[in-house]
This record gives structure tokens, sequence and C-alpha cells, in this order.
């Protein structure tokens, strides 16, 4: 992590990961990336649906390949690289027929190293192996839901996997939040946990570096009026004035469960993350 000097108040606590440390490439494949519009948080309607989102410095959508259909073939890795999509370090690789693509890099790998999917893959970062063939115990990333789905848990920075056990049909997963759940033992999984670990220390320090980010500013609810939000109004600052913490629609926050009742996957659901 690098800190600054407190030349500014928003200086003084301000901490950025030091990217040359890790990263090798400045400009990325340009075969491997496309251009992406900012919705600013607005669904196909025109209405805000997610807030506090909009502006931001343009981004460049990389392709990274999360499907990994070339199993037994070996790929080295060329360069590590940033991308602004995602909070983890991306890599160009190139496998033995020639073919480029970007994947999510793991932790400790280095320009050079040889990665492969396969079901004898050596148990290194980095390599792919079916969840059956991978050891309790192991920490893994990048891990499908059903075989040959592409990979959807455990892909943000620092995030991994715990192999648990394995059942006849499933394997027993403890996710990042805690949650234990069953996945098909069939699926596939890369080793290792994903890279970027400082990130979760990073300290943003100032409003512009958030509004850069496409962050935009959050009103606290005892700052505005009766009628904007069920906190607001009273004299200087005053108590929330209601028992169970609400959000501006009035619904829950704290406690309550969001889930859906009949989703599918609760069946497969051991232990829910406290």
């Amino acid at each position: 992590m690098k800190s600054y000097n407190p030349t500014t108040p928003s200086r003084r606590h301000m901490q950025i990961i030091e990217y040359r440390r890790f990263l090798s490439a400045a400009e990325p494949k340009k075969s491997l990336t496309r251009g992406k519009t900012g919705t600013g948080g607005r669904n196909n309607r025109g209405r805000i649906t997610v807030r506090h989102k909009g502006g931001g410095a343009k981004r460049l959508l990389r392709l990274v390949d999360f499907k990994y259909d070339k199993p037994g073939v070996p790929a080295r890795i060329l360069t590590l690289e940033y991308d602004p999509g995602r909070s983890g370090f991306i890599g160009l690789v190139v496998y033995k027929d020639g073919e480029h693509r970007y994947h999510l890099m793991p932790s400790g790998v280095k320009i050079g190293d040889e990665i492969v999917s396969a079901e004898k893959a050596p148990l290194k970062a980095g390599n792919r192996r079916p969840l059956h063939l991978i050891p309790p115990g192991t920490l893994v990333y990048n891990v499908e839901i059903e075989p040959r789905g592409g990979a959807k848990f455990a892909r943000a920075a620092a995030g991994r996997v715990e192999i648990l056990a394995h059942e006849e049909k499933h394997s027993q997963l403890k996710m990042p939040s805690g949650e234990v759940r069953r996945v098909n033992k069939f699926a596939w999984a890369s080793v290792g946990q994903v890279s970027n670990e400082e990130r979760g220390f990073m300290t943003i320090g100032k409003a512009g570096r958030s509004r850069h980010m496409g962050i935009r500013p959050t009103v606290r609810g005892s700052a505005m009026n009766p009628v904007d939000h069920p906190y607001g109004g009273g004299e200087g600052r005053a108590m929330r004035g209601t028992r169970r913490p609400k959000n501006l629609w009035g619904r829950g926050t704290r406690g309550v469960k969001t889930r859906r009742r009949k989703k599918y996957s609760s069946r497969l659901m051991l232990s829910r993350r406290k």
C-alpha cells in the first residue's frame, strides 16, 4: 500500500495500491476490448433503479474468459494487467495453439508461468480441475455452479472458496461470506485465490476520487425532511424516532431476509451466512 504525506485533509488518510509492483502492461490487447456505455443506474425506461451511480471516468471493457473451454491445452501468462471493470487483476495468456485470451489472475503467479485446465492438472495456482478431483481444504476461485457453465463464484479481489468435503453428487463449499452450500461435484474450479488481496485496505480519501469511480453522493436520511425519509425532521440532530432501522421506502434494513422463499438453490444451502 502507498500512503501520502498529509498535504491536505483528504490526503492525510489516503491509501492506494502500488500497481507498479504487480502489473506489467499499460495498454490492453485491442482485439480483446469493447466499448462500454454507462447506465447511470437507470433501466431501459430511464428510471433510476440503483441509486448513487453515474459519471466517472470512461471505461474500456475487457473480454475476460470465464468459460475455460480449451481443456488440456496449456497457456502461458504474457502480462498482468489492471481491469477497470473488476477488483482483481487480469492477465493476457497465449494458448499453445496461438489463441490469446484474458483470464482472471490468482495470487502468486508471475509472467512466464504456465497454466492448464485439465482433470490431471498439477495442484498449483491458476490451474483448473473438477471439484471432486481437488482435495478438501484446498482454496479455489472461479467456481462453476454447473459443469462447463462458466465461473460464477469467487471472482472479486482476494475471493476464495474452501472445499470442505465431497458427497455422492455434490461438493460442500464454504463461501467468502461464510455460507456453506453444495455444488455439483463435476463443476470446475481454479486453484488459489483471486489476486489484489490488498484492495480491502484501500482508503479512497476524498469525494473527488469517488466521483471518478462513478459513485455519486449519498445523503443521510437524518439530514432530510420528514416528507423525504422516515428519519427526517427534528430540531438539530434527532434520534431516528422509529423502532426498527428503515430505508427511504420504509422497508427494514437490518436482520431482514431478502432471499426469495422458493429460490431453486435454497435446498443446496447447508448453513446461512452470518
